[in-house]
């Protein structure tokens, strides 16, 4: 990085850093709008020799052993693995996929008595198995439970998209009762609390200020008086067809309600900060997420001081600008002083995305192929654990994938990244992946399950992207069903019922785990 780019990244920190969050100065927009175009020039080059992509050679060693299924399932029950695996089972066949979905956006949710049976056997079937209850009561005994089992939780009150502000004020307060709530659970068994914006923000709004930063990128000199002082959002890649007319500047109303949203996140923010609980704020799709970053990022420089990253933003690896992005972001937090977290995902979004951009005449913003796909992540991957090797950012990789999971355990460990390590977590969705999870752990990683919680009505669109992400012979979790038919198999040849690891033989701990670094 040039002594420039620095000088500019130091005089935007010292421009901000002696005024109080609620009083944050506006983004001096010329010089970080030159040092983000001078990044995205340099970026090509700067990723290639900055980190080196994360591949194994066929031969090349593993220290996640995913083989041993009587150890990866040692700490679950009979009845839970024969659950999960009959869940498992129907989540993965497209014709009953296909008629639940039907049914789910049928006329027929209208009638209260179907709607009632419909919600009851969702309640005991997909629901029990992707979600951690309805209450904060069944969350904090899910909770437990996984924790006893040596893994941690992403705790994340379920409400997604709304609509007005009450129903944004409401969301606040069921988000500040989340983070409350993790503080009266065993230490440590709360990695992060999850947020979304479209909950603390009409989606309209969201919409609105995602065009007006599309059409700034587009146009420099296109003002927007509101805006605050953030990392960079886009790449000369990014997808801008969402916008392709200028848009009217925001009401009087709309910068009114923008501001509330801003106040909403920075209570949030302050919230976990008081109370040390990190919050990741998730990511929704292109047409939205220029505004999301904006809301993370401007908040990530409020309130990520000291070496402590509390406010993530999240990184979707299947866009095709999402190296440069990350690139971009995580090198101008580190010029601003600011330490900055990220959540690594593959994304969720896939058939939205295609479908919009076809609409519009425009390439899908997706990668052409599951492979690049793959490639960018392990790449971000491995950029991103070479940063917490130098004492830089932080990282949640969320992944279901093995080979994903394998590789950046190997580059870990090779980068001497030592054990408990609170800059590095993996993380799996509750009920997906149990054996990279249990797999990880053995291995000495800290790993989250994301654990989403609240009435079944509320949960549903999280439920019907599981079902989306989990169908046919091909999906991820189709590895887990292999082992845990296998391990069924061995347990009632052998009649172990009842609890797992209850007869972990010869004496041992239920709880053995090989950490590699001692």
């Amino acid at each position: 990085m040039s002594e420039s780019n620095v000088t500019i990244g130091a005089y935007i920190y010292m421009y901000n850093s002696h005024l109080p969050p609620s009083m944050a100065k506006r983004l001096p927009t010329t010089a970080l709008r030159l040092f983000s175009r001078r990044l995205d020039t340099a970026f090509s080059s700067s990723f290639a020799v900055g980190s080196q992509p994360l591949k194994l050679e066929p031969a090349a060693p593993t220290i996640v052993d995913l083989d041993d299924h009587r150890k990866l399932f040692a700490s679950v029950s009979t009845s839970k693995l024969l659950r999960s695996s009959v869940n498992l089972g129907f989540a993965a066949n497209e014709t009953f996929v296909d008629f639940g979905m039907w049914v789910m956006d049928s006329r027929l949710m209208e009638t209260t008595l179907v709607r009632d049976v419909i919600l009851k056997t969702v309640k005991h079937t997909m629901f029990d198995h992707f979600c951690a209850g309805e209450t904060t009561e069944e969350a904090g005994m899910c909770i437990r439970k996984i924790h006893k089992a040596g893994l941690r939780g992403m705790l994340s009150y379920a409400v997604e998209h709304t609509t007005d502000n009450d129903g944004c004020d409401r969301n606040l307060e069921g988000f500040i009762r989340n983070v409350e709530f993790s503080k009266s659970l065993p230490p440590s068994s709360v990695s992060f609390v999850i947020a979304k914006m479209t909950a603390i923000c009409p989606i309209s709004l969201l919409r609105r200020v995602s065009d007006l930063l599309r059409w700034q990128y587009k146009d420099p000199s296109f003002a927007l008086p509101w805006k605050l002082n953030t990392l960079p959002i886009f790449t000369n890649t990014s997808p801008l067809y969402h916008t392709l007319e200028k848009p009217e500047p925001l009401s009087p109303e709309e910068e009114q309600d923008l501001e509330l949203a801003h106040k909403r996140l920075q209570k949030l923010c302050q919230k976990c900060v008081d109370l040390n609980v990190p919050l990741t704020i998730d990511a929704e799709d292109t047409s939205l997420q220029p505004a999301i970053d904006y809301f993370t990022y401007s908040s990530a420089i409020m309130f990520n001081k000291d070496e402590n990253a509390i406010v993530y933003g999240t990184i979707q690896a299947y866009l095709k600008d999402s190296k440069e992005r990350l690139f971009m972001a995580s090198k101008t937090a580190e010029n601003l002083g600011i330490p900055m977290g990220f959540k690594l995902v593959r994304g969720a979004y896939m058939s939205k995305e295609t479908r919009a951009a076809s609409e519009l005449g425009y390439d899908s913003p997706i990668h052409s192929s599951i492979e690049e796909t793959h490639s960018c992540y392990d790449d971000c991957a491995s950029y991103m654990l070479e940063r917490i090797a130098d004492g830089n950012d932080a990282v949640v990789l969320a992944t279901h994938n093995l080979q994903s999971g394998k590789v950046a355990a190997l580059k870990a460990r090779n980068l001497g990244i030592q054990r408990g390590n609170p800059k590095l977590e993996f993380a799996q969705l509750y009920g997906m992946s149990e054996a990279l999870s249990f797999g990880l752990r053995n291995a000495g990683f800290q790993v989250s399950k994301y654990l989403p919680y609240g009435p079944v009505d509320m949960v549903m669109p999280y439920l019907l992207r599981r079902a989306e992400e989990n169908r046919g012979l091909l999906s991820t979790s189709n590895v887990d069903r292999v082992l845990m038919g296998k391990e069924l198999k061995r347990r009632v040849k052998s009649l172990q019922f009842g609890k797992a690891g209850d007869e972990l033989h010869e004496g041992r701990n239920r709880h053995t785990v090989s950490w590699w670094w001692n």
